[in-house]
């Protein structure tokens, strides 16, 4: 059974993107639950308990899987990857070829190539890019701008 549909609610600036309903209960979300805002089914996977909350967007070849949780006005597109357990909340926008996953946590911007994953943080608004890995227990913060690699309990920021 599938754990969600496409409504024919609209994004009142993007109109090729549409709210999705839960259709069963499962983690935190009821059946019957308006969620975020997806182009196709192809954005979300109706397995494991992944999902999109709010004013999120999920668009282009971007996809949402696992028990990845995507918040706020945050924004995936392109041929970005979010999976595992991280979060992508508030304004952050994660694009291009990057990928997010493991228990991140992005608030900012990850886009190109960019891995995020283990327990590493980005914040602020930091820019996380090109081939750039934060992975770990490493952080990203401020307005700081990354495209190299940051591991362990580094920490990268420009206050």
């Amino acid at each position: 059974m599938k754990k969600y549909e496409i409504t024919d609610i609209a994004h009142p600036e993007k109109p090729e993107l549409h709210r999705i309903r839960a259709l069963k209960d499962f983690d935190n979300i009821e059946k019957g639950d308006l969620g975020g805002y997806v182009e196709s089914e192809y954005n979300l996977s109706q397995e494991g308990d992944c999902w999109i909350y709010g004013d999120a967007m999920v668009s282009g070849n971007a996809k949402v899987s696992e028990c990845a949780k995507v918040y706020g006005n945050a924004e995936v597109y392109g041929n970005a990857n979010v999976y595992g357990m991280p979060i992508v909340v508030g304004n952050a926008r994660v694009y291009g070829n990057a990928e997010v996953y493991g228990y991140a946590e992005v608030y900012a911007k990850v886009y190109g190539s960019a891995e995020v994953f283990g327990c590493a943080l980005v914040c602020g608004t930091a820019k996380v890019y090109g081939t750039a890995e934060v992975c770990d227990s490493a952080m990203v913060s401020g307005d700081a701008v990354s495209n190299e690699v940051i591991t362990s309990k580094e920490k990268h920021e420009k206050i």
